[in-house]
């Protein structure tokens, strides 16, 4: 049993539907549904192998959020890709609300892309001289790794010692990529020379030396950043959190504390509600690497009762990895849902991350008014059930 290829042209109409054709005889699925897309499929090219049609996902939209951001500012209708019912609905009652505020303001505050290499040598006294030699040669190397791109940017290389390895971590700006790949190269090209200069007790190199965590949350990068790092918040009164969530400032804030014990115990990298919910939503319908919400969707939340009595509300994504141009977010539905919130292009991942986080923030104070009110439940068995 061998899938269908072509060596000449794979992304046509032809070679997709043989494919499909080759899953009813060998499966005896009708994919009728699958094979039903509007794009060329020449425009999957270099974003699926073996292509043989389209996984819909239900599209709805919440909004519009106010956001008061330095790159994004003014008010959204959000994209959200979804099978969970209630997910908009949810989304859409924390934007009314925040909006109704005044806003939500966001800032990015650091901005970042790691690939770490790591280089094993005979002794931890040749580790330790060879990441001196490193300090040394940093404006060789960042000529190097710059020299494959026109938008990357070389921006350090932090160092991480353990026995006789020595573990190079390179942070790069990658302009509107997320910039896994371009980050990639850059290092392979600047490890060539390395190696090249110090190969002498050398026993052994890998670019993969997993210190990155490329797809895996870690701590270093809780701390560190990887992708943009977005604080969003928000003070509400509280008369308006009574009169839309009907519960209160206090009540809110005491349940924050209790969550932030209950995420301790659980050795969580989140205290707050499901910032991964609305992140992998709009990852969808905006063409992001799904996969990079195993790091996206840490947070930070931080609340507190203020003096007369209202809820300031901040949520902090030290790792959100996006892009507004390249990956999937070019192909024909993707590109519209980006265009539907302004953050298609040149110049616009900042904007992106911004709308990104202040969504966050949104549906994790409705989810947790949901709670408090005894809402969660009944919500779910209105808009949810689907037998």
């Amino acid at each position: 049993m061998k899938i269908p290829r072509s060596n000449v042209d794979d992304y046509t109409a032809a070679m997709s539907e043989e494919r499909r054709r080759f899953i009813r005889t060998n499966s005896g699925a009708n994919l009728d549904h699958v094979g039903q897309f509007s794009g060329d499929p020449a425009l999957y090219s270099g974003n699926i192998e073996h292509f043989v049609g389209v996984a819909q996902v239900p599209l709805g939209i919440a909004g519009p959020i106010k956001i008061i951001g330095e790159h994004a500012r003014g008010d959204f209708l959000i994209p959200l890709a979804t099978t969970e019912g209630t997910l908009v609905a949810s989304y859409n009652r924390g934007m009314k609300l925040t909006r109704n505020a005044g806003g939500i303001t966001v800032h990015v505050i650091d901005d970042k892309m790691n690939r770490a290499p790591v280089f094993v040598y005979k002794n931890a006294g040749r580790a330790r001289d060879f990441g001196h030699w490193i300090d040394q040669n940093f404006s060789k190397i960042k000529e190097l790794a710059e020299s494959t791109t026109r938008a990357g940017t070389l921006l350090s290389i932090e160092q991480y010692a353990a026995s006789k390895m020595r573990w190079l971590r390179f942070n790069y700006q990658c302009g509107d990529a997320a910039g896994q790949n371009m980050v990639t190269r850059a290092t392979r090209e600047a490890c060539q020379w390395i190696l090249d200069q110090q190969g002498q007790g050398l026993e052994w190199f890998s670019l993969a030396g997993n210190l990155d965590t490329d797809k895996k949350h870690s701590y270093i990068n809780y701390i560190n950043t990887r992708g943009k790092r977005v604080v969003a918040e928000i003070t509400i009164p509280n008369e308006m959190i009574r009169t839309s969530f009907r519960t209160d400032a206090h009540t809110l804030h005491y349940q924050r504390k209790v969550s932030n014990v209950g995420a301790i115990m659980g050795g969580s990298v989140n205290n707050g509600a499901h910032a991964a919910n609305g992140l992998t939503a709009m990852f969808i319908a905006t063409g992001q690497d799904v996969a990079n919400i195993a790091e996206s969707s840490a947070a930070i939340v931080h609340a507190e009762e203020t003096a007369p009595g209202d809820y300031y509300f901040s949520v902090t994504i030290p790792s959100l990895i996006v892009a507004s141009y390249g990956g999937g977010t070019g192909l024909p539905t993707q590109r519209e849902c980006l265009e539907m919130i302004g953050c298609y292009g040149a110049g616009k991942v900042n904007k992106l991350a911004e709308v990104m986080a202040a969504v966050v923030l949104a549906g994790d104070l409705s989810l947790s008014a949901a709670v408090m009110t005894d809402e969660w439940v009944s919500s779910h068995e209105r808009l949810g059930r689907n037998r």
